[in-house]
C-alpha cells in the first residue's frame, strides 16, 4: 500500500499483529522516496513507559486519549514534513 500512492503522514499501531509489526510499518514507509511524516499511535496501558524503548526507533509516540492533542501533533508532523521537502527541494535546485 505504501509503494502504490504517496501519503503524508503514516500512523501506525504499536501493537498490530505482532509487537514488532507497527514498527515494521513505519520503518517501510521512512524509507520511501517521498518521505512521509510517520508516528505511532498506541491506547497501550504501559504507554509511557514503552516510550523511553521507542523514542529511539519512533520518532512520536501518541496516545489517543486526548483527541485535541492528538489532531495538534498530526499537524505538527505534517507542517514539519512539508518544511524539510522544501528545504531538500532547495538544496537540489542550488546543488
Amino acid at each position: 500500500m505504501l509503494d502504490e500512492q504517496e501519503y503524508e503522514l503514516v500512523l501506525s499501531d504499536l501493537q498490530l499483529e505482532s509487537p514488532e509489526a507497527g514498527l515494521k510499518v513505519l520503518a517501510h514507509a521512512r524509507i520511501m522516496d517521498y518521505k512521509p511524516a510517520t508516528a505511532i499511535v498506541t491506547t497501550y496501558q504501559n504507554a509511557k513507559d514503552q516510550h523511553a524503548k521507542l523514542e529511539k526507533k519512533a520518532r512520536m509516540l501518541i496516545t489517543p486519549e486526548d483527541i485535541p492533542g492528538l489532531l495538534g501533533k498530526v499537524a505538527n508532523l505534517i507542517s514539519q514534513r512539508a518544511a524539510r521537502r522544501v528545504q531538500r527541494e532547495m538544496r537540489h535546485a542550488t546543488g
